[in-house]
């Protein structure tokens, strides 16, 4: 649940937020007051109309009067397009700080959590919640100014007709306000436990969704449901709870809406014999069914759900970042990073363990890997045998949930606090979704080298990296180095080619490809491979072609229940996966 301290912080923040943008709000104010006029006229002139005009047998006046109202209601036209024009100058900077909030809680709380426990709730902040705020806000800001200028203008306009017309109007309006404020507080309530569930059904299933291949495999659907179905039945409660507070508020918006109406009605004899005329009284009506009762009608079923909504999503992204509970089981030791160049291994797996899930079946079990210097290794198996796995542990995105995965000489995931505000030197990985960007050729191809305290590269050097990967062509037909790079207008293959060539450009010695030349012919493939080979340093490689394999060092062969590794040459008579996998991608292969 969201803390009293959150709450606390929604009122004083808002107060900022809007001292820091007195502009908008002038320019708001501004073309509100101009529609206010309208609301004025409205009544004032059917009254004058009436009185001074068709029962006083003039009826040039009574039109005239009649054409003031319209041009009353083409000035608040005019009026009201203004203000949608400076709308979006008050909303839309709202939006981009709660995106940039949403980002930066997600980040200190990974930074909080040595152990890297998940904050799913902040995919429903970053996405669902501050479209929530955002609308629910500029729905708010027009409701409430137009309420408050439409209601200054109609109480002015009533006094100006007759004040006794407010003796009559207001206490029963005031009474069904009254009454639809008091239900704000609990459906404030019940709308913050309903986020609370959401959020926390969002975190189950997405826990859930990591290990839903082995929930499958290990029959354990049922245990997953009962994790699930008590969250799902908790939303249904609350949305029927919503439902009933909704329906109190619509009495109290009955109440503030037909009773002063009624109460106009019931009390005409005595006005009349106060000398109030049956132009004043129709202006009094016009008053409250043209403008009064429905800006009331708008205020209230927007503060009713969109302010209620607004200040419980406010409170979510107001809510300090608490370090999450450590999570179960062995922790990797942590080393402090070497004084000096590190000599030993590249890369090393001492007994890892790891599973999507508590009580899912182990991708990887027991795993001893020793990857040396300058190697090149290929990592083959079946889709889903572990594959991606390896690489995130090694890239320091996943924690083993036993053993150690140590990356020259420390631990793969960093400790939080110790440099972990920006990207490992250590290892650079290339997923199967290249990363391309808005931007120049040249930012595309150094963005990778832009470690703390290097120089980027210069020119020559990027260019080297494009000749050694056979990229002159791409990058002339895209208008050389300062060309700009739309990722939409690349192929896939493209995206990978200028993903690679950033990352011949890294200075991390250890690079991991995780099916990163996919979508390239064997031929562009074999260049990237061997080009990123001879850069220097130590290349993993996550195979798909048999070729892919044989210019490796050593290859890794995963196979679910034990791992062997070796040359391309010896491995086919020491495991009976791998020569399978070497028969069935050479047929392929032939076949291309």
């Amino acid at each position: 649940m969201t803390g009293g301290g959150a709450r606390g912080r929604v009122a004083p923040e808002g107060r900022r937020f809007l001292r820091g943008h007195r502009g908008p709000l002038g320019r708001l104010a501004g073309w509100s007051l101009l529609e206010s006029a309208h609301s004025f006229l409205g009544g004032y002139a059917v009254a004058r109309a009436l009185d001074d005009g068709f029962l006083a047998g003039r009826t040039a006046a009574g039109l005239g009067w009649l054409a003031a109202a319209g041009a009353g209601a083409l000035l608040g036209g005019f009026a009201l397009r203004g203000v949608f024009a400076g709308l979006a100058d008050l909303v839309e900077p709202l939006r981009d700080g709660l995106v940039r909030r949403a980002v930066r809680q997600a980040l200190d709380r990974a930074v909080a959590d040595p152990a890297g426990a998940r904050d799913a709730g902040a995919v429903s902040r970053l996405t669902q919640q501050t479209e929530m705020a955002r609308d629910s806000f500029a729905g708010l800001v027009l409701t409430v100014r137009s309420f408050v200028f439409t209601a200054v203008g109609a109480f002015l306009g009533m006094a100006a007709l007759a004040p006794v017309l407010l003796l009559v109007v207001l206490p029963p309006l005031l009474l069904g306000v009254a009454a639809f404020l008091a239900t704000l507080r609990p459906l404030a309530a019940v709308q913050r436990r309903s986020l609370d569930t959401d959020e926390a059904l969002a975190d189950r299933v997405g826990t859930l969704a990591e290990g839903l291949r082995d929930i499958a495999a290990c029959g354990g659907q049922a245990a997953a449901r009962a994790r699930v179905e008590p969250l799902i039945h908790a939303q249904e409660r609350l949305a029927r709870t919503l439902a009933g507070w909704a329906a109190l508020r619509t009495l109290a918006l009955g109440t503030a809406g037909r009773l002063p109406v009624i109460a106009l009605l019931a009390a005409t004899p005595w006005l009349l014999g106060r000398g109030v005329t049956a132009g004043t009284l129709a202006g009094g009506l016009t008053y409250l069914l043209q403008s009064l009762l429905p800006a009331l009608n708008s205020l209230m079923t927007a503060l009713g759900s969109a302010g209620t909504r607004l200040l419980v999503v406010l409170e979510r992204f107001g809510a300090p970042v608490a370090a999450a509970p450590a999570r179960r089981g062995p922790v990797q030791p942590v080393q402090p990073p070497p004084s000096r160049p590190w000599t030993g291994p590249a890369a090393e797996l001492r007994g890892v363990t790891f599973a999507y899930g508590p009580g899912a079946a182990p991708v990887l079990d027991d795993l001893d890997l020793v990857v040396r210097p300058g190697e090149h290794l290929a990592v083959v198996g079946p889709s889903g045998i572990g594959k991606s796995t390896l690489t995130a542990l090694l890239a320091g995105m996943l924690p083993p949930d036993a053993g150690s995965v140590l990356v020259a000489g420390a631990a793969a995931r960093r400790e939080p606090g110790k440099g972990a505000g920006g990207p490992d030197p250590r290892r650079t990985l290339l997923p199967q979704q290249a990363y391309v960007f808005t931007g120049t050729v040249r930012e595309n191809l150094t963005h990778l080298a832009a470690a703390p305290g290097a120089p980027a590269p210069d020119d020559a050097e990027v260019r080297r990296a494009v000749r050694a990967l056979g990229l002159e062509d791409l990058v002339a037909g895209l208008g050389g180095l300062d060309g700009e790079v739309s990722p939409r207008l690349l192929s896939r293959g493209e995206s990978q080619q200028l993903a690679l060539a950033a990352a011949y450009l890294s200075p991390a010695p250890l690079l991991l490809l995780d099916e990163a030349t996919c979508h390239l012919d064997p031929a562009a493939e074999e260049r990237a491979e061997r080009a990123l080979a001879e850069r220097g340093g130590t290349l993993v490689v996550v195979a798909h072609r048999v070729s892919s394999a044989a210019r490796a060092d050593r290859v890794l062969v995963l196979d679910g229940t034990r791992a062997v590794c070796g040359t391309h040459e010896e491995l086919p008579a020491r495991s009976p996966l791998y020569r399978d996998l070497v028969g069935r991608w050479s047929q392929g292969e032939s076949a291309q």
